[in-house]
């Protein structure tokens, strides 16, 4: 077995004084999806730093074997170490990203043979974006919810019917729960690093959070339940061209009445055409559209903390807070006003 590096094992060593955060890397990864959440535990150190604390993250990079690894963008990067080659602490947190590479990563026995034994070692295993195709392969996510890219949400679901994936949400992490504090995936890309600095508030506290969310320059903390993509954008992205004048005019309007009947006559169309053709060209209902549009006004609102719930409530049509605090709870598995206290920007 090749030597370990004497840099992975210095910080193997020394996760006994912060935690260690693992990502694997192989060729044809996206470079986002290992940069981002890294970056993320790094601003941590930063912070801690500014405050006088020592740093509490060792990010670290590792592959199949230590040298460089391409990515998809082009972009070379320095793994440390080979992961068989790795004694990992309890207190580590093990990374799989995502990217076009996943395509062939994913029937490495090897590094399944290798997950499947360091995952009731670790403190935490995860994945970002199609990563989570690796988890599944080595049988790790049976039973579990999960998510990933919506590109692979089909082929994720191909692979055991005993997943519960949820194509609708940035990621399944959550501190308090048995099992999901442990193992967990997440959505596309950038919902990498709403992953990580959920991983950094649970360990370091919402303060610490919201100082990297701000040093990053990110419009606010999103949380795993919410939406991987505005409906909006997937109205634009899905070819509507009968509900296309239809759907522009919605969101000027979402304080009103936003019936069924009022969308048909709005579009010109008997309702029970409306609602073929909106189930038929953005697979869902008049009623669960306008819903969305509704919630992300709402959230948008809430974020900037210019307005009380019983106001964002009645200016984005829900009526009354609590039928707000019901959609809330629907789509981002949190209250209106939990919402604008943790992931606000006032």
């Amino acid at each position: 077995m090749p030597r370990k590096s004497s840099t992975a094992a210095n910080k193997a060593r020394r996760a006994s004084e912060g935690h260690l955060v693992v990502c694997v890397g192989y060729d044809n990864a996206m470079s986002l999806d290992i940069a981002g959440p890294l970056q993320v535990f790094a601003t941590a150190n930063d912070v801690r730093i500014k405050q006088g604390l020592k740093p509490w993250y060792l990010p670290q990079l590792v592959a199949k074997k230590a040298g460089v690894v391409n990515t998809s963008s082009g972009l070379k990067m320095l793994a440390e170490a080979g992961w068989r080659d790795l004694t990992l602490p309890t207190n580590c947190t093990v990374l799989i990203p995502g990217g076009d590479g996943i395509n062939v990563v994913q029937h490495d026995e090897a590094l399944r043979a290798w997950l499947q034994r360091i995952e009731p070692q670790v403190m935490r295993l995860g994945s970002v974006c199609s990563g989570a195709l690796v988890l599944a392969r080595a049988g790790l996510l049976d039973g579990c919810a999960a998510t990933t890219h919506w590109c692979r949400v089909d082929q994720l679901r191909e692979m055991n019917p005993d997943i519960v994936v949820d194509s609708d949400r940035l990621h399944t992490f959550d501190a308090d729960h048995p099992v999901y504090s442990h193992l967990f995936t997440s959505a596309g890309v950038t919902a990498g690093i709403d992953l990580a600095l959920a991983l950094v508030e649970a360990d370091l506290g919402r303060a610490t959070a919201l100082a990297v969310a701000r040093q990053l320059v990110m419009f606010m903390r999103r949380p795993g339940g919410q939406a991987q993509f505005s409906p909006l954008l997937a109205a634009e992205t899905t070819h509507a061209p009968r509900l296309a004048t239809l759907l522009d005019w919605i969101p000027g309007q979402i304080g009103t009445d936003l019936s069924v009947d009022r969308l048909a006559e709005q579009a010109c169309l008997p309702p029970r055409t409306l609602a073929r053709v909106f189930q038929k060209e953005l697979g869902t209902t008049p009623a669960k559209y306008v819903e969305r549009v509704r919630v992300e006004a709402a959230s948008a609102l809430l974020g900037q903390q210019q307005a009380s719930v019983s106001t964002v409530a009645r200016l984005c049509g829900f009526g009354h807070p609590e039928n707000l605090r019901r959609s809330f709870h629907k789509h981002l598995a949190v209250s209106p006003q939990a919402f604008a206290e943790r992931f606000g920007t006032g």
